[in-house]
């Protein structure tokens, strides 16, 4: 047993709540040695104690008592939660990602909500969506009344109505944020229900890209839908709450009493009732709706219009977007499951929002998260920017890694949107606590890679989370930069509203914290069609053509997962484990192993020709010739150590040439073809161990064993010795490419990487068609070839 003792001393009241936290949380492996709390990376708290009752007082004087059950079938739970989603209001906030020190597992969600917020544009409506909820209006519609910035327009049993007062004040930058807005409203809920006892209870729904414009001066040029909400949040009553790390899951069940002169109402026995909202399919698009926003090729013309901006200087970058709509005819829980098994994400959501209204996401982005710690409120961002496709497997993965983080312009990308990011958090951060900690790192989704930053900054004592919410709105990786002129040409430019798209969804927490991600690989599903809208980033270097693909690809995963059962195919991973597309069944290949390190892997791939591969050490060829009933079809000199005479690879050759069998040579296979027919070797002067290079295809030569493949392509090298001079009977049918050769390397000229015998069966190469730095695709397909050998 080891016993840790630990004291932390913290005097400013901002941390007094905190410092319960974690007495209460001590127990729940919230610590790494040394008493330093670990981040929670957005998931929930370990689970209280069973059956633990816990009763406490908000700031606004609300009794909240809470009482906390096992739930014993979590998948069970979910099933359910999603499938009553369909049908009735909620919301489902799911982690399916994990990445150290940012993301892990998590699943918070809720039904039948007691209370929803709703606004549009300054006026906004707090309703009662049950019983329960109605006790809850008198002490809110008081609240409001008190707030300096807001007004109430109207209150009946079941809504409060009212607006934001519009003010003349000034704010200066760093205060924009308390600038009055419909945040007014959200910060006084926040304080009527704020307790340091409970991170769950809080506010969770959407919030609408428009809502930038009540803070920056943009002038509207859109018709706007004046039914379109900027927000919907609701007040659960119960949460069901899963830490998959912890593999631990309960659910929250809430009650509240209110007092004043008049008396005291509380929830307490008051039924749980159902919230009926149905979602609609349905299997047509309405007539005269277009599945796509513009026609093919007229976004690649905007993207030109983006790039006479950055020309002049307006802007640096611009994400413009574009929306995509099928009939949807599956409901949103089937939506949302196929998302979650296709394309796992760290900002999954199911969310009803009545009105016949749902989102249905997988966003791979952060927007805002902010936690307590005891250096103080730390608020984080990981911009996204940079995106290219996903490989067939592991090795096109690494190679596409390779070319994302080699390309000037994607770095460009990204450097522009933390440069914004971190300027604003330096409007309200402790001057020097902005830090970037982590640079360009990968993140790897179903169909797209990305690179990704990460940043941090700690807020100063006077701002609080959601300070850090309203001055990132909303993310240069959704909107440009400048941020302003990029937003107001985005307004110009786009056709449609963006609604959700671009904006934030999560959880506004009553104890100060905050966890949101941005609004991106979203289904929105109003009035049974589904709408997916996708942006591109782009810069003065951006190819229009490929920026309007980029939003197509992006789109893809969710559109897929409106309108198909299955996910969609990707071409079948080759690695060295994939399907010929000749069949060589029947043919034997005999492989001579010169005490080689990759040879099984060598005749790994000659098997998926679909040939019968016999292979025999070098000492052993003669007994195996006598003894091998089979004919021989082909035969492969191996690579190997050492030099053509350490093996007398010579009359192994001569034994092949008596049979009439034709011979395919892998590096010292070329090198002891070279020798034996009366060429000459050399030694580089830098050996290529493991290096890569690019060879060429010598133009005109009978280079039978490239056929099908490109002129040039990537090859992996493992050589000291190489051919100097080749025999008249050899012609060279490969050179490497001199600006890819090692600068020790060049004075000798190109290399020779491939040749073929002008008359006999038999030919080779200098590279290793089966390693992991030469294509499959290329390596299969160069092993096929060899099977075409013919005497001449």
């Amino acid at each position: 047993q080891v016993l840790c003792v630990f004291r932390i001393s913290i005097s400013s009241p901002r941390y007094r709540g905190l410092t319960k936290t974690m007495k209460r949380s001590a127990g729940d492996a919230d610590f790494n040695i040394g008493g330093r709390l670990k981040p929670t990376l957005g998931a929930p708290h370990c689970r209280p104690t069973p059956e633990r009752k816990s009763t406490y007082v908000t700031k606004g004087k609300v009794l909240v008592i809470c009482e906390v059950e096992e739930e014993r079938d979590p998948v069970l739970a979910v099933k359910e939660l999603t499938e009553a989603l369909d049908k009735r209001r909620g919301c489902l906030l799911s982690s399916s990602y994990e990445y150290p020190g940012r993301y892990t597992e998590w699943t918070v969600g809720f039904v039948d909500p007691p209370l929803a917020i709703e606004s549009w544009g300054l006026r906004f409506r707090i309703k009662a969506l049950n019983a329960r909820g109605k006790l809850f209006l008198p002490i809110i519609a008081k609240a409001i009344g008190q707030a300096d910035h807001l007004l109430v327009a109207n209150n009946s049993e079941t809504e409060v109505n009212g607006s934001v007062k519009e003010t003349d004040e000034f704010f200066p930058e760093e205060e924009r944020s308390r600038k009055p807005t419909i945040f007014s409203l959200v910060r006084v809920l926040r304080e009527l229900f704020s307790s340091d006892e409970d991170s769950h209870l809080g506010l969770y729904g959407a919030f609408g890209y428009d809502l930038a414009f009540q803070f920056e001066n943009i002038k509207l040029h859109k018709e706007r839908d004046p039914e379109q909400r900027d927000v919907v949040l609701y007040v659960p009553d119960s949460i069901l709450v899963i830490n998959h790390h912890a593999k631990q899951a309960w659910r929250m069940q809430y009650d509240f009493a209110f007092g004043d002169a008049t008396g005291v109402s509380a929830t307490k026995g008051v039924a749980r009732e159902e919230v009926p909202s149905m979602i609609n399919c349905r299997t047509e698009m309405p007539k005269g709706m277009s599945k796509r926003e513009y026609p093919e090729g007229e976004f690649a013309k905007m993207v030109d219009k983006a790039k006479e901006k950055f020309a002049c200087g307006d802007l640096f970058e611009a994400v413009i977007s574009q929306t995509f709509k099928e009939p949807c005819s599956s409901p949103p829980s089937v939506i949302f499951n196929r998302l979650q098994e296709r394309n796992p994400s760290p900002y999954g959501f199911l969310m009803n929002l009545g009105e016949n209204e749902c989102l249905v996401g997988a966003s791979p982005e952060m927007f805002v998260r902010v936690e307590s710690n005891p250096r103080g409120l730390r608020c984080e961002t990981c911009p996204i920017s940079g995106t290219i496709k996903r490989g067939r497997d592991a090795l096109e993965d690494a190679e596409n890694i390779r070319k994302i983080l080699t390309d000037p312009k994607e770095e460009s990308e990204i450097t522009m949107c933390t440069d914004v990011d971190r300027n604003d958090k330096s409007r309200i951060c402790q001057h020097g606590s902005v830090q970037v900690i982590g640079r360009r790192q990968i993140e790897m989704y179903s169909r797209l890679i990305h690179t990704v930053d990460h940043v941090e900054g700690y807020l100063r004592p006077e701002f609080d989370a959601l300070d850090a919410f309203l001055c990132h709105m909303w993310a240069v990786t959704v909107s440009g930069a400048p941020k302003t002129w990029a937003m107001q040409f985005l307004e110009e430019i786009e056709v449609s509203q963006r609604r959700w798209y671009g904006a934030s969804v999560g959880h506004i927490a009553f104890d100060g914290h905050l966890n949101t991600g941005l609004t991106l690989r979203t289904v929105r599903v109003k009035d049974g069609v589904a709408e997916v809208r996708a942006g591109a980033t782009l810069l003065f270097d951006s190819v229009p053509e490929s920026e309007e693909k980029e939003t197509e690809l992006k789109a893809s995963a969710c559109l897929n997962a409106v309108t198909s059962a299955q996910p969609i195919s990707k071409p079948p991973a080759v690695n060295g484990n994939g399907v010929a597309k000749e069949c060589y069944a029947g043919k034997h290949v005999l492989l001579v192993d010169f005490e080689d390190s990759f040879v099984h892997t060598l005749a790994n791939y000659i098997r998926q020709t679909g040939a019968t591969v016999t292979t025999v050490r070098h000492s052993s060829l003669e007994v195996a010739l006598k003894t091998l009933k089979t004919p021989i079809d082909l035969a492969v000199l191996s690579p190997g150590p050492g030099c053509p005479k350490d093996f007398d690879v010579s009359s192994k050759i001569k034994l092949f040439l008596e049979r009439k069998v034709r011979i395919f040579g892998v590096c010292l296979g070329l090198q002891s073809i070279v020798e034996h027919f009366g060429g000459t070797l050399g030694q580089l002067t830098y050996p290529m161990h493991g290096k890569p290079v690019k060879v060429e295809v010598v133009p005109g030569s009978p280079s039978l064993i490239f056929e099908g493949l490109p002129p040039v392509f990537g090859a992996a090298r493992y050589h000291s010795l190489y051919a100097t001079k080749l025999p008249d009977c050899l012609a060279a049918t490969a050179l490497t490419v001199l600006s890819t050769e090692h600068e020790e390397n060049k004075r000798s000229g190109q290399v020779v990487m491939g040749i073929q015998h002008k008359t006999l069966p038999i030919a080779a190469v200098q590279f290793h068609p089966e390693s992991i730095l030469t294509s499959p695709d290329h390596g299969l397909q160069m092993l096929r070839n060899a099977f075409k050998l013919t005497a001449v």
